[in-house]
Formats: C-alpha cells, sequence, structure tokens
C-alpha cells in the first residue's frame, strides 16, 4: 500500500485508497451483516489502508455502530473520516438534518457514541442544504476543531463556487481549513472535471472520489447477467445510457484484458491515475479482495489516455471557447509555442 498526504500543507499520510463503509451493516435492506462487514474492515487494514469512510446517514447509522466494534486495537492507526447533514434517522425532524450548527453539534456528538471515539478524524459536510450561510457551516466546523473533537474539515457533494468561498472565508478569517473535497468521480461521471477538479487543485484540497465503478457498472458484471445494485438496491447507479458511457465501458474491458487484471481493478486505477483517491464501497468480502487487487498496479500512460479518450465529455463554456486553437493563440500574442501555459490552473 503507497501513502500520500492529504490536503496542502497539513501531514495527514492517508493510503492511495478508501475503505467505504456505506454497505456495513443491512439497515437500507441491502448491505453486509456485522461478520462480512468486520472480514472487509480486517482484509482492508491488514492490506495497509488506513483511510476509512463513512457517514451517520449509512445503514441509518448501523455503519458507525459496527465501525465502533471493530476500531479498538487500530484506532490510533486509522483516519476516521465521517460525514453529517441527512442524519441516522430520516424521520428525526427537521432539527436533526441539514447544515445548522444545531444538526452540526448534535449530530458529531451522536457519530462520536457510534463510533465509541473521542474524535473524528476528517468531518465532512455531506451535502449542500441549500438553507445555511456559508459564514454558519465554516464557523460551526472551525468551532469543532477548537474543542478537538474534530481534526480536519471537508466538504462533500457540494458545488464548486461554494467550496472556493468557503475556502476563503476559512483563510481570511483564520478558521479551520477546509482540507478536501469528496465528489462521485469515474469512467461514466466525468462531470467534475468541469469546475471541482481544477478548483481542488488549484485550492491544494485532497480529493476522494465514491462510486468509482460506477455504482457496479465498471465492474463489467452487469453485462455478464450477474446481480448488484441494480438489481436490489437500484440506488446510486449508472447504466449505458448513451453512447459516452458503452464506449467507456467497451475500452474498460479491452485494457483490463490487456492488463490482466479484472475490469474492477482497472476503473479503480485509473480513477487514482486522475490524482483522486478512490473510495471503495464493496458488500462482500470477495468484492474488496479484488478491489484491492489495484494495490501496487498502475495502469500505463498509454492505457490512461485510452480510457481518457473514450470517456470524455463536453466540458461547456467557457472551458471550450478557451480551449479553441485559435482563441489559446489569441491569448498569447499569437505566438503558438507559449499556449501550454494557459493549461496550468491559477490560484
Amino acid at each position: 500500500m503507497r501513502y500520500k498526504l492529504f490536503g496542502k500543507g497539513t501531514g495527514l499520510r492517508v493510503s492511495e485508497v478508501a475503505l467505504g463503509a456505506g454497505m456495513f451493516g443491512t439497515k437500507w435492506g441491502y448491505g453486509a451483516d456485522p461478520e462480512e462487514s468486520r472480514r472487509m474492515f480486517d482484509m482492508y487494514v491488514e492490506a495497509g489502508g488506513n483511510f476509512i469512510d463513512t457517514a451517520d446517514g449509512y445503514q441509518l447509522g448501523q455503519s458507525e455502530e459496527l465501525l465502533g466494534d471493530f476500531l479498538p486495537g487500530h484506532r490510533d492507526d486509522l483516519v476516521v473520516a465521517t460525514k453529517f447533514t441527512l442524519g441516522a434517522d430520516p424521520a428525526g425532524g427537521l432539527l436533526r438534518v441539514g447544515n445548522s450548527r444545531v444538526n452540526m453539534m448534535r449530530s458529531v456528538e451522536a457519530s462520536l457514541r457510534r463510533l465509541k471515539t473521542d474524535r473524528i478524524d476528517l468531518l465532512w459536510v455531506h451535502m449542500a442544504d441549500g438553507v445555511t450561510s456559508t459564514e454558519e457551516l465554516i464557523r460551526g466546523l472551525d468551532d469543532l476543531v477548537r474543542s478537538g473533537k474534530v481534526l480536519y474539515v471537508g466538504l462533500s457533494d457540494f458545488p464548486a463556487w461554494r467550496v472556493a468561498r468557503a475556502a476563503t472565508i476559512a483563510e481570511l478569517r483564520g478558521w479551520a481549513p477546509l482540507i478536501g473535497l469528496q465528489v462521485e468521480y469515474s469512467l461514466v461521471e466525468r462531470t467534475p472535471d468541469r469546475e471541482l477538479l481544477p478548483m481542488a487543485k488549484a485550492l491544494g484540497l485532497g480529493t476522494v472520489g465514491w462510486s468509482p465503478l460506477g455504482g457496479g457498472l465498471l465492474s463489467g458484471k452487469y453485462r455478464r447477467g450477474e446481480e448488484g445494485r441494480a438489481t436490489s438496491f437500484a440506488r446510486l447507479i449508472h447504466t449505458e445510457s448513451d453512447e459516452v458511457k458503452t464506449a467507456a465501458v467497451d475500452a474498460l474491458l479491452a485494457v483490463a484484458d490487456e492488463a490482466g487484471v479484472s475490469p474492477a481493478v482497472a476503473a479503480v486505477a485509473w480513477v487514482r491515475a486522475r490524482g483522486v483517491i478512490p473510495i471503495l464501497g464493496p458488500r462482500t468480502a470477495d468484492q474488496l479482495r479484488d478491489n484491492l487487487g489495484v494495490v501496487g498496479f498502475d495502469l500505463s500512460a498509454d492505457q490512461v489516455a485510452r480510457l481518457d479518450a473514450a470517456s470524455a465529455i463536453s466540458l461547456g463554456f467557457p472551458h471550450d471557447l478557451l480551449a479553441e486553437e485559435g482563441q489559446r493563440q489569441r491569448l498569447n500574442g499569437g505566438i503558438p509555442d507559449q499556449v501550454e501555459t494557459l493549461s496550468t490552473p491559477i490560484a
């Protein structure tokens, strides 16, 4: 297992793949029982993984509860990340959901109890609620960091402009900095390439990607007629709904066969090659065992380029306009050999 620093200037070292614990538990009606969850936890730790991602709402709180049972003996060797916004009880009432300070503080205390720990290493705001101001959100996160109950903070599933604004406010006011961004990212979900990933690179945010297999589509199992989330869970999945997704799956299967690895390993390796830490989200130990084949494996530059090309999407305005050759030359005063400097993100 290889490790990397997460977030500009933090010194926080995390493994090259994270373990998503969303399938730890069965309260959604789909997931892994405690014994299978324990097998996955042990397998990941034994492989050298140290970055575990969960949320208060995963399996209605059962994911955090199971992790709390598994952590003794490992706690100081793991980076435990959890999220708040949606709550462990979807029918809990107005004050138990959202990004407000009320829900933030209550959720963190509840997560600490379920995880049976004294601190959360990385607290993600799960998603924007469309109501709470950026100032309230960032100030609340700063208070949690100052209290020692949370060590680092990040935003998940937020629009780029809100992440940039939050990072800037925290920096200017000397509050706890945002260190990370979490997005959905895979060969069949590349829209973060438009704004989110360039922003994260410019601001020095560590980036993790959930659903690197597109809800199972990129494992190739649906083409084989197997069951999975598409048939049993019907949430957070992709289908071959357009020509680009079909081309991406075709290219992935070809590259995996050429490299002698499973399609899942090739898909996860591509996400990692793009500078994003993949979050593995297995439901069984067998799935995790296969996914961990990515440890020590890298796609060649040519294979990455082929997958890039097959899965590419239009970046839209203004990116397509600025990338036009004529426009780039005009911006460089008509000197073609200087255009490459324009591709470098400007913070």
